[in-house]
């Protein structure tokens, strides 16, 4: 760890003259204090409260290359699985970090849709505004991604408009010859009553070991409406840390889907900021692992205005030895009268070695409140598995249906068909069956 760490910070020198005369702006100021920041943290440990369940050492002791350079050429018959073929979308696309223009289609017409590095030439006052202002300053791993924040997705819907089709941002990494690592960093600025929705995936081509950290930012200003739906189906080579940040204004709605069934190990970091009054807010988690997999959700839902709503639904299927934790926080200030907060995190474990850590949290500084959390874990219904076996349905069908029964009410916020539809096969996939049901 303490190795890639000092590569990181020697590195920081090389990647300032790479920014193309950036290295005087303003988002520069903000990638020298979060590199300090960084310096001064260090990567996480199991000795820090938050990632105490949580290893990061086994991942960060390969020797990562940290900037790959050049664009690997991609036929796009070879990635289709991995898009939303079924319906027309934006797409912005990056291969081993690196813009793929060719397998892109962006849009600068009634709406922005385009690259972070597009964006500090063509906004750089928008960016300005909003760059590093909603992700936590104080985690290192956000301090790492914003110290060498280069390029990733950039959205910005202006008032009243709807974006007329989903947008896909999608990661690929093919075969550098060595370990890589990638950084990522999104941003989402839905202004006053816009609607936009939006689907990212992280993919690896070739079986190297690939580390990505990514940061996403959102922004949901005043009776705004964005959807972001996260496709977590790596292969098991692959390692992602995830820090996304919610901020959201008055009568705003924002849903955050995250959907995790691939990858060796995944950490995810969502916090939702609700700053205004009459806010709602989704959180939806699905995660279905098996031998060797590991995700960690770690969620905070922080209501500062009164009068909003807040729904967190967490479901996790757990075969082989694979493991899990779940750490849900609600925080309720003094002025955040009349919430509304709901939480819960359900999980199946279907053999003994299997395993979950889960910690709900409620922190209420108001009287005038609604507050539920909970966590259950345990096995299949025997009941309700004999019920189905004796209409003669056998016994790997009826455990699957279970399981899919289990989880599916954590798609009830998944609003593009032909997404839901995906999920649906996903889960089936996952689950090792043929359903023969209504998907």
């Amino acid at each position: 760890m303490e190795q890639l760490k000092e590569k990181l910070l020697s590195s920081f020198i090389v990647f300032e003259n790479e920014i193309n005369g950036q290295a005087d702006s303003p988002i520069h100021e903000i990638r020298r204090e979060a590199l300090k920041t960084f310096e001064e943290l260090g990567f996480p440990t199991k000795r820090h409260e938050e990632w105490k369940y949580t290893n990061l050492k086994p991942i960060l002791k390969h020797d990562f290359k940290v900037f790959p350079k050049t664009e690997k050429a991609i036929e796009f018959k070879d990635v289709k699985r991995y898009f939303l073929n079924e319906v027309d979308t934006y797409k912005i696309v990056f291969v081993n970090g690196v813009y793929s223009s060719w397998l892109s289609e962006t849009t600068h017409t009634n709406y922005d849709v385009c690259t972070f590095s597009a964006a500090t030439k063509k906004y750089a006052e928008v960016l300005e505004k909003y760059f590093s202002s909603i992700a936590p300053k104080d985690e290192a791993m956000v301090a790492l991604n914003t110290a060498f924040a280069k390029d990733g997705a950039f959205i910005r819907v202006p008032k009243n408009q709807t974006v007329n089709k989903p947008i896909e941002v999608v990661y690929l990494t093919t075969d550098e010859g060595r370990e890589l690592m990638i950084q990522p960093r999104n941003l989402v600025v839905a202004e006053e009553g816009s609607h936009v929705q939006i689907i990212e995936r992280h993919q690896s081509l070739s079986s190297s070991l690939v580390f990505t950290n990514s940061v996403t930012e959102i922004y949901a200003s005043n009776n705004a409406k964005v959807s972001y739906y996260k496709v977590q189906n790596d292969i098991k080579t692959a390692s992602l840390v995830d820090s996304t940040s919610v901020k959201q204004e008055r009568d705003s709605h924002v849903n955050v889907g995250t959907f995790s069934f691939g990858g060796k190990f995944t950490r995810n970091n969502l916090n939702f900021f609700m700053a205004g009054e009459n806010i709602e807010s989704h959180m939806d988690g699905i995660t279905i692992l098996e031998e060797g997999q590991f995700v960690d959700h770690h969620t905070l839902a922080d209501h500062q205005q009164p009068n909003c709503y807040s729904r967190e639904l967490y479901k996790s299927i757990f075969d082989d030895n694979s493991k899990g934790v779940f750490n849900g926080k609600v925080m309720v200030h003094r002025d955040a009268q009349k919430t509304n907060a709901f939480q819960s995190n359900n999980n199946l474990l279907l053999t003994d070695k299997a395993s979950i850590d889960t910690k709900p949290q409620l922190e209420i500084y108001a009287d005038d409140v609604k507050c539920s959390h909970g966590c259950t874990i345990g096995q299949l219904d025997e009941e309700a598995l004999f019920y189905l076996r004796s209409r003669g349905i056998p016994e790997k069908e009826a455990k699957a249906m279970l399981m899919y029964a289990f989880s599916n009410d954590a798609l009830d916020h998944v609003h593009i068909p032909e997404l839901k539809t995906k999920l649906n096969l996903l889960i089936a996939k996952k689950l090792g069956v043929d359903l023969e049901f209504e998907l």
